[in-house]
């Protein structure tokens, strides 16, 4: 087991987050110090504003926006966005070319209408700029244990039914393949640089039996702002050892419940669709 540090990104998110939500995070969190993203920086999707501070920590990020007044407000009291906004992502208040390095951590898939966005985003980005998204891909309810132990029992309706009952909850507008990603990306002029899957189905059932246990959680949070009152190793050292496994789990190139791109601005203009082969990055602590 890792000892509780400063440094450790599962231990940081275990302190802040339920831990399903705390493992995916952490996960996460981690492509962040691979890939380089200069300043001036946009956030599509910042919410209150944690996983950025954590992902990418010392850093004051340019630009945050977020169509929800409530988790935002959280993030203008930590201060760590220059610029914290409530925007809808296919309307940016900022000049053409403005970034230089954009990201959205698991965003996208909320919004239905995405190529707007897309486009929106492309927009403001420099030429050259590199733009890092994290999003489910098209395993992820294929990998839901729910919907496997229904397919089992000869239930198939209950398992279509409960995978659509996971991402409504999840607020899903889209799980999609990269190649799906590859075609939206170049409509907005964007070239997909480096891509790979991420968390496993283990990992992901992890993740759905965790809804459950964030119950409480929530009910907490509801109360009292925090989603974690005990946030020390005493207490969560059970939880760590449990998710642990997951958070270093090497990636397959095969399939993954999540994809991971770092698109590139090209043109104000569509280009053409390429998906190069997937190049995981490596798993560092």
């Amino acid at each position: 087991m890792s000892t509780d540090t400063a440094d450790d990104l599962l231990w940081q998110q275990l302190k802040t987050l339920p831990a399903f939500r705390a493992l995916l995070r952490a996960v996460e969190a981690r492509f962040y110090g691979q890939i380089p993203l200069p300043d001036p920086i946009l956030d599509i999707g910042c919410g209150d504003g944690n996983f950025a501070q954590l992902a990418l920590p010392g850093r004051r990020i340019t630009a945050g926006i977020d169509p929800w007044w409530r988790p935002l407000n959280k993030a203008v009291k930590a201060g760590n966005y220059e610029l914290p906004i409530q925007a809808l992502g296919d309307y940016l208040p900022f000049p053409d070319a403005y970034f230089a390095s954009a990201f959205s951590n698991s965003v996208l898939e909320h919004i239905p209408d995405i190529q707007p966005v897309l486009n929106e985003i492309g927009r403001v980005l420099k030429p050259g700029a590199p733009f890092l998204i994290t999003t489910p891909s098209h395993f992820f309810t294929e990998f839901l244990g729910g919907g496997a132990l229904f397919e089992r029992l000869g239930l198939s309706g209950m398992a279509t039914r409960y995978r659509d009952f996971f991402n409504f909850i999840s607020r899903h507008a889209h799980t999609d393949s990269p190649e799906t990603w590859a075609g939206r990306l170049a409509e907005a002029g964007f070239a997909i640089e480096r891509w790979q899957y991420y968390f496993s189905r283990d990992a992901l059932r992890t993740l759905e039996a965790g809804h459950v246990q964030g119950l409480p959680a929530a009910a907490m949070h509801a109360l009292t702002g925090h989603w974690i009152v005990a946030p020390w190793e005493s207490s969560l050292g059970p939880t760590e050892r449990w998710v642990r496994p997951f958070f270093e789990e090497a990636p397959s190139v095969e399939s993954g419940a999540y994809l991971l791109f770092v698109a590139r601005k090209e043109y104000n203009k569509p280009v053409t669709p390429l998906l190069p082969p997937p190049d995981p990055l490596p798993v560092r602590d």
